[in-house]
């Protein structure tokens, strides 16, 4: 009944998850969601405001401009100027997306043929691997591992993967592990990528997620790396949105214009009002972003000394709202969390193989539910 390429791909872990959480519902458990990285604070007043506003004006209720208003990537533009000193220019540097997954989902199509490699780190955010099996690609693994400070090695690339590739994923702050990217390492992305002619991929949804005075560059600030790739973003973490859909491409006018070509054929745009409010969200002030890393901060707080009074070797992350937490076997160690104490742990290897021996938090709850967690597991047998 399907096509033969549905057989290649997993199920996408944080569905297996949902469905996980609503067996242990049915049976009346209380959860404490530390799964999936949906942020529980409320999108800022003033860009709902913005929405609203916008919603009710019937000139944005018509199909919108494939690549996104003109204002909106005017916004992003500015954004990327003032926020890391990258100059765009909006119209041919900028793409409109339905948030960064959209982009991350559809890149491979413009730019993989069947059989061609596509690096993807290990652990990884899942849709690295779906996007570039849709593609008919093969992905090759690089493991993030901890003796690496969670940075890919390139040098272990096998010469004849590396010839072979098309695309070289980077994500930093990283999902799951929250590694950063250390100096120096962008520099070494541009010299492998123009050295093999690959299109580099920046997952940047994290940057704007940080503390203890970390402030995280675009891989775009690198000399080079515009000649060799691009970045996707998006205001889900950084403005709350998660669920408006709403980010944006920018880099190397070739690779954006490969992007929007296919999605041309695939989808009509972000709605209107929508980019309205995300240019009053981008261009207004950014005190909503400070708080919310503010509350973030000591809920990692809270997190990190509770499992480490637990006797877990936990590094204290400075971005991200994760939490990457070492175990013994991770589907075992989440599995019993969901049944023995009702807390939800999202397992590393649904990230890739090298997530094995890993468990995931978010500190997407308030304070009070992630110290009742630490107090469940308290009374676990650990």
């Amino acid at each position: 009944m399907y096509a033969s390429r549905m057989g290649n791909l997993p199920p996408y872990l944080f569905a297996r998850i949902d469905e996980m959480k609503a067996k242990q519902r049915k049976l009346g458990a209380d959860l404490i969601d530390l799964g999936v990285g949906d942020p529980d604070l409320a999108t800022p007043p003033h860009i709902v405001d913005a929405l609203c506003t916008a919603a009710r004006d019937a000139k944005n209720h018509h199909y919108p401009d494939y690549a996104g208003l003109p204002a909106y990537r005017s916004a992003v533009a500015g954004w990327y100027k003032k926020r890391f000193g990258v100059t765009l220019d909006a119209g041919k540097e900028v793409l409109a997306l339905m948030g960064s997954k959209d982009g991350i989902a559809h890149i491979a199509e413009a730019f993989v043929n069947p059989g061609d490699y596509v690096l993807v780190p290990s652990p990884g955010y899942p849709v690295y691997r779906t996007g570039t099996l849709f593609a008919e690609g093969k992905v090759h693994e690089m493991p993030l591992l901890r003796e690496n400070n969670f940075v890919p090695v390139l040098a272990d690339i096998p010469k004849k993967v590396a010839q072979a590739a098309r695309i070289l994923y980077i994500n930093y702050p990283n999902n799951p592990t929250a590694a950063i990217a250390p100096a120096g390492f962008y520099k070494e992305v541009v010299d492998f990528a123009r050295e093999h002619d690959i299109v580099v991929i920046s997952d940047n949804a994290y940057s704007e997620i940080a503390y203890d005075g970390y402030r995280a560059p675009s891989f775009l600030e690198t000399k080079g790396a515009m000649e060799v790739g691009i970045e996707m973003h998006s205001l889900s973490k950084t403005y709350n949105m998660t669920g408006w859909r709403i980010g944006m491409a920018v880099g190397n006018a070739d690779v954006i214009a490969g992007l929007g070509r296919v999605k041309t054929n695939v989808d009509s745009g972000v709605f209107d009002a929508v980019q309205h409010a995300a240019i009053t969200a981008l261009s207004g002030p950014q005190d909503c972003v400070k708080d919310a890393c503010a509350i973030y901060q000591e809920r990692r707080d809270v997190l990190v000394r509770g499992l480490q009074s637990l006797g877990f070797d936990v590094p204290l992350p400075k971005a991200t709202f994760y939490v990457w937490m070492p175990v013994k076997d991770c589907m075992a160690f989440s599995g019993r969390l969901l049944a023995e104490a009702g807390i939800v742990a999202t397992p590393g290897v649904g990230f890739g193989a090298s997530g094995e021996g890993y468990v995931r938090f978010a500190i997407t709850r308030p304070v009070a539910r992630i110290q009742e967690a630490i107090g469940r597991m308290r009374g676990m047998d650990l």
